[in-house]
């Protein structure tokens, strides 16, 4: 389900609308940082093309988090191979 969020970001209310296995991800690995999920946000925000929006940013964040964790992953397993 896609549910409507409220954060403050460098002092200023935004919200953005966001799936909730995104939304419990991005709390993830923002745990996984020892962050608070406002200051991944942030760093999100402050990170993302001036074209494209938070909604969007978010999930590629997500995405690349999850990606580069597998690759990492597949390449540990493969003998001879430096973990990236």
């Amino acid at each position: 389900m896609i549910r409507k969020h409220s954060v403050t970001l460098r002092g200023h209310r935004t919200s953005f609308s966001l799936e909730d296995e995104f939304w419990e991800d991005a709390q993830a690995i923002a745990r996984r940082r020892n962050l608070s999920i406002a200051a991944l946000l942030t760093e999100i925000d402050e990170s993302r093309d001036a074209a494209s929006n938070l909604s969007s940013a978010i999930r590629l964040h997500v995405l690349r988090h999850f990606k580069h964790a597998s690759e990492a992953a597949s390449d540990a397993r493969e003998p001879g191979r430096a973990s990236a």
